[in-house]
């Protein structure tokens, strides 16, 4: 396990705990120094659960396992026919893909393990957006200069805060519940047919806009058309004219997040109100959201776009995360010995490369297009 070298990435991938779960296999882990530092995670503690902590931890390993997408460089460090295990959104990394193609290296992407009931415990999209939503929540419960909760004091009574959340997908109800449990009144909107009765399960209301379902596969919601998302846009205008604080989680991994709020919208707002976009950083569900960025707009509504935020919440993120790898490569470890079965549906669904072939087609599709 390497050090993360990308910017803004604060977990890991493998936290001390589950070292022995490795070990109890036959696998040997090397761990390069302070690969944990920034989630909290000491040189020694991995060394107490029986790691090797030493900067040649790459040098011909069998496996690399990841956050970020493992880097060039990292990648010519590792024994002929490794294997990676890590975050690997294809259409921005094509470079990377063709030198895991060329390299002979098979490359495994969290977001492409199947969401099917034996793989729950590999679902990493799922455990990190549990994290992003409940710092979703905090953030505008932090930001918003007023009390979230009814309050009833001798001196008067300041009713609750109003919150509205966009999407009630994994990160949008852990948004919901903890907003909730912070005594906001929440209510929320998606377009899936499941979503009312699971917002109504973690104390939300469900706006309900009058409109058709858009159910797609694996659970997410399906593309709309333009006069469709006008008319839903117009719908939501007044709930969210009417809310103290927006938070938009709607996205789908590998394409563009749906726009939902224009600049119109957010302007109608009241000044002191706060939009926290979760989807910014793949185009933003809100018109002029930037990722990673904070501003008062001038219509006096704090805008602010999220970038890596399961990272901001690296110790306990880093736990998830690295149950969902550990649960993954135990797959395909047989006393001591990786093989890589294809003919298991969950390695199959999210094997990019092997033995020299792309297997993922849709980036395959791209790399034959470049």
């Amino acid at each position: 396990m390497p050090r993360e070298s990308r910017p803004h990435e604060r977990r890991v991938a493998l936290v001390p705990a589950l070292v022995p779960r490795l070990t109890k296999v036959g696998l040997q882990v090397a761990v390069e120094p302070d690969a944990g530092a920034a989630a909290g995670y000491s040189d020694d503690a991995y060394r107490v659960a029986g790691a090797d902590v030493g900067e040649g931890a790459l040098d011909g390993a069998n496996v690399l396992l990841g956050v970020q997408p493992p880097t060039t460089e990292q990648l010519g460090r590792l024994g002929d026919a490794a294997l990676t295990v890590s975050f690997l959104p294809t259409g921005r990394e094509l470079d990377l893909v063709r030198a895991m193609r060329d390299g002979g290296l098979t490359a495994l992407s969290m977001e492409l393990v199947p969401r099917i009931s034996r793989a729950q415990t590999m679902d990493a999209l799922s455990s990190q957006a549990v994290v992003a939503g409940y710092r979703a929540a905090l953030i505008a419960a932090e930001r918003l200069p007023r009390f979230l909760p009814l309050l009833m004091t001798a001196a008067g009574t300041v009713p609750p805060a109003k919150v509205l959340v966009l999407g009630a997908g994994v990160a949008g109800l852990q948004a919901i519940a903890t907003v909730r449990r912070l005594g906001a009144v929440v209510s929320a909107y998606d377009v899936r047919a499941a979503a009312a009765e699971e917002v109504r399960s973690v104390g939300g209301e469900f706006v309900d806009l009058g409109l058709e379902t858009l159910e797609g596969a694996a659970g997410y919601a399906r593309e709309m058309t333009k006069d469709r998302a006008l008319r839903q846009r117009e719908l939501l205008a007044p709930h969210v004219a009417d809310a103290d604080a927006l938070i938009t989680t709607a996205s789908v991994p590998g394409r563009q997040a749906p726009l939902l709020v224009t600049a119109d919208m957010v302007a109608a707002m009241r000044p002191g109100a706060v939009v926290v976009d979760l989807a910014a950083e793949q185009g933003g569900n809100v018109e002029g959201s930037r990722s990673g960025e904070e501003f008062i707009t001038p219509g006096g509504v704090l805008l602010w776009g999220g970038r890596n935020v399961p990272s901001q919440m690296p110790a306990q993120a880093s736990q998830l995360y690295a149950m969902n790898v550990v649960s993954l490569l135990l797959l395909m470890v047989d006393d001591g010995a990786l093989r890589v079965d294809l003919d298991d549906e969950v390695i199959a669904g999210c094997c990019v490369t092997h033995a020299g072939e792309v297997r993922h087609q849709p980036t395959g599709e791209l790399l034959t297009v470049g």
